[in-house]
């Protein structure tokens, strides 16, 4: 039962990251769609958007028909993309792809461990939260402080942190898998939610380190 939600939940994950990064490059390759997002505070209406449409995936994806929840979860990977075209301008997609590799390799190795692992890691789970809001609360003072050194910090500790969620996650969607009754389509998406938040804030954190290096 938890190899078939868990592959589910990998297969609508790499479909929703498919749908980011292609919408994303599509849409850097059109000036006009870029110039009313950048140009006219339409990336803010987008956040605004990406964060409501979040949150709401989240709190009634268990609630939802599973079609309805699928549009959901791909309406939000499209949203997304549309704020992901800045980064397709601003390296070069041989770059963004090797990141992208990188990436994939570690999520796919803390996945694993998170998946084989004896040790229940809801016990750490308070910590990653408490470490999560700390990342965003920190990332907040850094756009009034604005330090090169600080940002780094919180880069890696934010990077640290959502490897640790990924391995949680992986073994929460596989105990749920096992003793829920939950609809096993939504609960799918719902793995593949969690695991595409992941997978992206690891490939944005990868992306801001090793690009560093290349400055």
């Amino acid at each position: 039962m938890n190899n078939n939600i868990l592959s589910k939940s990998f297969l609508w994950m790499f479909i929703g990251l498919l749908v980011t990064f292609v919408t994303g490059y599509a849409v850097c390759t059109n000036y006009e769609i870029m110039y009313a997002i950048f140009a006219k505070n339409g990336y803010i209406f987008l956040m605004i958007a990406e964060l409501i449409l979040v949150i709401f995936l989240s709190a009634r994806i268990f609630k939802m028909k599973p079609t309805t929840a699928k549009v959901m979860f791909l309406l939000y990977s499209f949203v997304s993309g549309l704020t992901f075209s800045s980064i397709f301008v601003a390296y070069e997609l041989s770059f963004i792809m090797y990141v992208f590799l990188i990436a994939a390799a570690v999520f796919g190795l803390f996945g694993f461990l998170g998946y084989t692992t004896k040790v229940d890691l809801s016990k750490i789970g308070t910590f990653l939260m408490m470490g999560l809001l700390g990342v965003v609360f920190c990332s907040i003072i850094n756009i009034f402080i604005g330090g090169d050194t600080f940002s780094l910090i919180i880069t890696i500790i934010s990077l640290l942190v959502f490897l640790g969620i990924t391995a949680y996650d992986i073994q929460k969607i596989k105990n749920l898998a096992d003793y829920s009754n939950m609809d096993t389509d939504n609960l799918a998406i719902y793995g593949a939610l969690q695991l595409y938040l992941d997978f992206i804030n690891i490939f944005l954190d990868l992306l801001r380190l090793l690009s560093r290096n290349r400055d």
